[in-house]
């Protein structure tokens, strides 16, 4: 008797396990999105992809979402004979708003360390920043920002990048490896790199 019922549980528990896991994977690129801009002092522009991000940027600015805009950089990086914070700072002399922009050079590889490489470029009036990064990366890269530079208020603008991903990121291949690769550092950040 104890044997049918301890069966009849664990056959339960099996089912419910499979249910919650289809639920959770049919909404895994939904839960990775935060898109909620609020007017800033100023706009922040996440490095990595360096077309749809700084003009999402210089739109919101444009928008009057901050006074500011700033164009995280990688600062190691060459491309030719140029470093990629050259290419910016040429970028940026060409735009009529050259005024309200600055680059911010980046020396960390992760999100993490380039919070902090930010926190040294921010204006000293720059309390409420918005952040523009990539749909996928919006969650975690809004956590970590608030995590590493407490007494700033943070909300976050998505850049859409179809060719990147989707939130039904069963539908093509590279949208399943960037959500994929994006669960791996959400759950990384939340187990092991904020705790240190």
């Amino acid at each position: 008797m104890i044997g049918a019922q301890s069966k009849k549980f664990t056959w339960i528990f099996v089912f419910f396990l499979f249910v919650a896991v289809v639920l959770f994977a049919a909404n895994a690129g939904t839960i990775l999105v935060l898109n909620a801009p609020v007017r800033s002092d100023v706009i922040v522009v996440l490095a990595g992809e360096t077309d749809l991000r700084p003009s999402r940027g210089l739109e919101l600015l444009r928008e009057g979402y901050g006074r500011r805009l700033l164009i995280n950089v990688p600062a190691q990086t060459k491309i030719y004979d140029l470093t990629q914070v050259q290419l910016a700072q040429n970028y940026v002399r060409s735009l009529a708003e050259a005024d309200s922009i600055a680059i911010c050079p980046i020396e960390g590889l992760s999100t993490r360390d380039e919070s902090r490489d930010v926190e040294r470029c921010l204006p000293q009036d720059g309390n409420r920043v918005l952040l523009v990064t990539s749909e996928f990366h919006t969650r975690r890269a809004l956590s970590i920002f608030r995590h590493e530079l407490k007494g700033k208020v943070f909300s976050v603008a998505i850049v859409r990048d179809d060719k990147q991903f989707g939130t039904r990121w069963w539908l093509h291949r590279e949208w399943a490896k960037t959500c994929v690769d994006e669960w791996l550092r959400v759950i990384w950040w939340y187990g092991v790199d904020r705790w240190r």
